[in-house]
């Protein structure tokens, strides 16, 4: 029987992650294999980290998004069903990525159609980034070419996932939801909250039962949806974190509470905005336990997803921030964070294993197939 594909798009910071975690275990409590596909424009995601610690099998793309890195993500088919043939693929492409359909639903479809059956793509939403977006909502927003891909992002979706239900009382639910409706009406709308687990069951069932829409084409400018991800900036780093003989051990949890609140201080005043900042902390050599921040918006408070329940000698510090920014300035924020809260805590000490700061490049699709095509 051929595995089914399911795809999960939506701009950073919408909970792609958590909800992909709760749909596996969801999926392993049934007895179906899950193959785990990760993508990002660098390398060293946090993402996988998270995978990983859950025990599922993962596949990591990186160096671009799924549309121009097709063939590696064929790879990772092939490497998980040689590993485990999963019964389901849960794919989360880049959250700055659209035009998911053409380049990459379509082609797995009518190339490799006799091994995959394609789900209809999911795009998840952050309803207080959505209400900005759509304006009904106060805060600050992106400029118009990263606004432009955010929309794209939701006309080509044939499921639009409203997650973090929990952050609306019911008449800001019923604003979004007819927002929503009125401007893609040829959407379903699900909402849900990842987190807590309301509501999942009801798109989990139906992305497991419907196949893509094969009609559907989305229009796009590549020339301003190139702009609008060259506006952002990328930085991915790994960072080792040791305690001294005089300490011996620190809590992680608490030094992720205090770097995630540096890092949000020091970007508001370089005029970033945010679009999501995660980071995980791990015991050295133990991939499975770890604790874990996310901040997605300037204006929002960072929430530990993970905890580690007892204090580490030593560990694996993962960073990956993507806002609108300089690249540079992210590098500089990220430095002086770093520095600022290990110096604060006493006893620690760092080295940085690996920073990487850029903007993304055009995307280049490996394949564009129109609708009927």
């Amino acid at each position: 029987m051929p595995s089914r594909y399911i795809m999960i798009g939506g701009f950073l910071g919408a909970g792609k992650t958590t909800l992909i975690q709760r749909f596996a275990s969801y999926l392993d409590d049934r007895d179906e294999k899950v193959g785990l596909i990760t993508n990002d424009q660098g390398a060293g995601l946090v993402d996988s980290a998270i995978g990983r610690s859950n025990r599922f099998p993962v596949e990591e793309i990186s160096g671009g998004c799924f549309c121009c890195r097709f063939n590696s993500l064929i790879d990772a088919a092939v490497n998980l069903t040689a590993e485990t043939r999963p019964d389901v693929f849960l794919a989360e492409p880049v959250g700055s990525c659209t035009d998911l359909v053409a380049t990459v639903s379509l082609p797995l479809q009518q190339i490799y159609g006799d091994d995959y059956l394609v789900a209809p793509l999911s795009v998840l939403v952050d309803p207080i980034r959505a209400g900005q977006i759509l304006g009904i909502g106060d805060g600050k927003k992106f400029s118009e070419n990263v606004t432009y891909i955010y929309r794209k992002q939701l006309e080509e979706a044939e499921f639009i996932v409203v997650n973090k239900l929990d952050l609306l009382d019911e008449s800001g639910q019923n604003e979004l939801r007819k927002a929503l409706e009125k401007e893609f009406p040829d959407a379903t709308i699900f909402e849900l909250s990842a987190r807590e687990g309301t509501g999942c069951e009801a798109w989990f069932e139906a992305v497991l039962a419907a196949e893509m829409n094969t009609s559907r084409f989305l229009d796009i400018d590549y020339e301003r949806y190139g702009d609008g991800e060259a506006l952002l900036g990328w930085l991915n780093a790994t960072v080792e974190i040791t305690a001294d003989k005089e300490i011996e051990e620190f809590d992680a949890n608490d030094l992720l509470v205090r770097i995630a609140g540096a890092l949000r201080t020091s970007l508001e005043s370089a005029g970033a905005e945010v679009a999501h900042l995660k980071m995980t902390l791990n015991p050295v050599g133990d991939e499975y336990e770890l604790a874990a921040i996310n901040l997605v918006r300037g204006n929002s408070d960072p929430e530990l997803s993970h905890r580690i329940y007892e204090e580490i000698e030593d560990g694996i510090l993962l960073l990956n921030i993507r806002a609108e920014v300089d690249p540079d300035t992210l590098e500089s924020c990220a430095r002086e964070a770093l520095h600022q809260e290990i110096e604060k805590a006493g006893g620690l000490s760092l080295e940085v294993k690996h920073i990487e700061h850029f903007r993304p490049g055009k995307p280049v699709p490996t394949h564009r197939i129109t609708a009927g095509a």
